[in-house]
Formats: structure tokens, sequence, C-alpha cells
């Protein structure tokens, strides 16, 4: 029992000295910091990908780069500073290809002059440029790659798809693109555009990227097929017709109020001034 007594004195002595130890506090912070990084890296989820292109198609964006957005991203893509120390144009590293392909597909990029908000408009670049010049800005850094059309495609979307993209539509896009993607407007002279006529794809790729206001929705947030069924739910909705009437632009009460007030009230005022002229008072001050 003594002999056991006297080893465990002895080694709690060797640990406490250990404790005092110069390096015992840098080995144990530098322990705590690989176990930290070790857990984050393996729990944590990837949201960064990478797609390797040939160097020719590189070589080719890179070109395209220099003459037609350099002037504002910067010849590597790194963005330039104003005088103020605003953006005159942001970095691009790492904002991957679908980002490129969204924004120059849509005629948003290149931009003619900086302004509050860029607006959809034809493309300046043809299907074969837009990809050399996502694949030049994806070789910068690993981004959001161009969705498959495996992963966008809604004609095989069931009855059950579209109801369920409708309720994912309601309750995340509805605040800013109204109930029927018709668009609204947002603080500072920006707005949520309309969604009518977009094709699924830039769909698509609009929530995996987050364009300009838009706040991302990546995989960990709406998953692919999630994002597969809001699409399915806006092509029906946009090919079912206004079964009610006219549907007013869709854009909810600010024009059925313009429309009541202008028609409803100014019918009722024009009526009520036609029936006081044809009153029988009316008729008899004429005759008199």
């Amino acid at each position: 029992m003594r002999l056991t007594q006297k080893t465990s004195h002895r080694i709690a002595g060797r640990l406490s000295a250990g404790r005092r130890s110069r390096i015992a506090a840098p080995l144990v912070l530098l322990l705590g910091l690989l176990v930290t990084g070790g857990m984050y890296a393996a729990l944590s989820p990837a949201t960064a990908q990478t797609k390797t292109a040939d160097e020719d198609t590189v070589a080719k964006g890179r070109a395209l780069f220099l003459v037609g957005c350099a002037s504002c991203h910067g010849k590597n893509a790194e963005g330039i500073q104003t005088v103020k120390g605003g953006q005159y144009g942001p970095t691009l590293v790492g904002v991957g290809a679908a980002a490129v392909d969204f924004q120059v597909g849509t005629g948003r990029m290149p931009m003619a002059q900086p302004s509050t908000q860029a607006l959809r408009k034809a493309p300046v670049y043809d299907a074969g440029e837009i990809e050399a010049l996502a694949a030049f800005v994806s070789s910068l850094g690993p981004g959001p790659n161009v969705p498959e059309s495996s992963q966008y495609d809604v004609k095989q979307s069931s009855n059950e798809d579209i109801v369920r993209g409708g309720e994912f539509f309601r309750t995340n896009c509805t605040a800013c693109h109204n109930f029927a993607g018709s668009g609204g407007a947002l603080p500072r002279g920006r707005f949520a555009p309309k969604l009518t006529g977009v094709s699924a794809k830039h769909m698509y790729e609009a929530m995996l990227t987050g364009p300009q206001q838009m706040p991302v929705f990546s995989d960990q947030v709406l998953s692919p097929t999630d994002k597969r069924q809001i699409i399915s739910y806006l092509k029906k909705n946009e090919e079912t017709p206004a079964y009610g009437g006219f549907s007013l632009g869709s854009v909810g009460p600010v024009s059925e109020g313009l429309v009541a007030w202008l028609v409803g009230l100014g019918s009722l005022v024009g009526a009520a001034i036609w029936i006081a002229a044809n009153s029988a008072r009316s008729r008899k001050k004429a005759q008199a």
C-alpha cells in the first residue's frame, strides 16, 4: 500500500513538474489547434468546387477578360477600389464558373458604366466565349461550377415537385420577387428582377451564386432537388393562364388599387355627374 502511494506521488510530482515546464503551454496550445483544425476540416461542409479546363480555353478566357473586364475587375481579377475606398469592381477570385456564366450569359456583364444595379440585356459574348471566361475565372480559385443540365431539367417534374417548389418559393423568395415572380422594389434604388422568361439554367445559377443583392442559397441551404423544384414551380406558373381575368402585371395591390381608384371610383363619379345632369330638377331648369 505504501509503495503504491509512493508511486502515485512520484507520478504526480513528474506531472506537476511537466506543467511547470516552459514548453508545456505552447505544446498544449499547438495540440488544441491541431485537434480543432482537424475536426473542422472533417465536419465542415465543402462549398468550394473545382473543375479543370484545358489551358487553351483558360488562355482564351484570359485574353477576353483583359479586353472586356480588366478595366473594372483588375488584370488578375483582384478587384479595383475607388479613391473613397469603395469597390469599382469586386474581386472575382473564388466566385466560380457559375457566377460568370450567369452574369455574362444574361448580359448583365460587362456593364457599359457602373450603376446601382446591373440590368438584364442581350449577352455580348457567344456561348464559347462565355465558357472561356468562366474557365479563366474558375482557374483563379475554387467556386461553384456551372450546373449540369440534369440538375435544372424540369421536363420530368411531377405535380409533387411543383407543389413543393411552390412552398419553397413562397417561404424564401416572395419577399423580394413577389408571389408570382414578377419582381419588386428594394431599398437604395434597386429591385428584384422578374423571373418570367428566365432560363432554368440561369435560375439555378442565381440561387447557387447569389448575384448582386440576392442571398446565396448553397446546396447546404437548398439542396439541388429543392432548387429544381422551385424552378419547376416558376415554369409551371409562367405557363398557367390568368383564369381570374386581367393579371395587371401580377404585382399585387399596387396595380389593383390603381385600377380601383381610376376605373372604379372614376366610373362612380362619372355616373353621379350623369345622374345629376339628367334628373327631373335639371330638366325643369333647362325648360325654364
